[in-house]
């Protein structure tokens, strides 16, 4: 695909893109355990500003090393010696970058290992599918750091795990990994083995739906969560009246009427 080819480079963040469309995204400062300076940020803004118009399918979101991401970039923040008008827009651009992964359509499938904490958990909550694997730990450091969340935890860890927990976490300093993790929803699926190839295994499947079904899954449920019932309703059929009746989808409607589809069976 020719647009796919002008995808950009970046100092913070490394792109492979595979032949099916899937595109993996690697944080890489693993001498800081990928934590986020502002730079890693305009990156990221950057990258999830075109994905779908670059015809991207699926993204798998990944770190360099042996960690996903350590959060904000404490030292730089330290260094930098910020006003507060002048970090409240650094706050902004995370949740720029941390929205147009949400709403922007495209399927991020995050692929966790090591340290998820603080602004790492912020990061990863952005993505629609998380997976980790046995090294996998989650944090929330701020209430011990003498700081506050800045990058949407407030909104989708707590959405994630309930107001209660999210507190705790933060509150308390406290640490969560594993199945429990996975239990508590901060994670979809856990494994024995490599939380990317698990990724990049779900993101391949992801990719054989049709793009606009993505989009409406990837970014109409949230905007439907942000509305009250009667508002959702509506705004749910508008978008089911779109999404289905796309010619792309006649073919597929017809295997499931012939009976060609595959049937959809219970895990085994």
């Amino acid at each position: 695909m020719s647009e796919m080819k002008k995808l950009p480079e970046y100092e913070r963040l490394k792109l492979e893109v595979r032949d099916n469309d899937v595109c993996i995204l690697t944080l890489n400062r693993p001498d800081k355990r990928n934590a986020l300076d502002v730079q890693s940020i305009e990156e990221l803004v950057d990258f999830f500003s075109n994905t779908a118009k670059r015809g991207v399918k699926a993204v798998v979101l990944a770190g360099e090393g042996d960690h996903f991401c350590a959060g904000l970039d404490l030292i730089e923040h330290w260094k930098a010696d910020r006003s507060p008008d002048e970090f409240m827009h650094v706050c902004m651009r995370w949740h720029e970058a941390f929205n147009k992964m949400e709403y922007g359509g495209v399927p991020i499938i995050a692929a966790l290992k090591g340290a998820v904490v603080g602004g790492g958990l912020e990061l990863a909550s952005a993505a629609h599918i998380r997976v980790i694997d046995q090294t996998t730990y989650f944090a929330l450091p701020e209430g011990q750091r003498g700081i506050f969340t800045g990058g949407g935890a407030t909104i989708r860890v707590s959405d994630m795990i309930g107001k209660s927990r999210m507190i705790d976490m933060i509150l308390m300093g406290r640490v969560h990994q594993g199945q429990e993790a996975v239990d508590l929803g901060l994670a979809q699926y856990i494994t024995d083995g490599s939380s990317l190839d698990k990724a990049i295994e779900l993101a391949d499947k992801a990719a054989q739906n049709l793009p606009l079904t993505n989009y409406a899954i990837c970014s109409a449920i949230s905007h439907l969560n942000n509305m009250s019932g009667m508002d959702a309703a509506y705004a749910e059929a508008v978008v089911a009246g779109m999404v289905n009746t796309q010619p792309e989808a006649r073919a597929r409607l017809e295997a499931f009427a012939n009976k060609s589809a595959a049937r959809v069976r219970p895990n085994e």
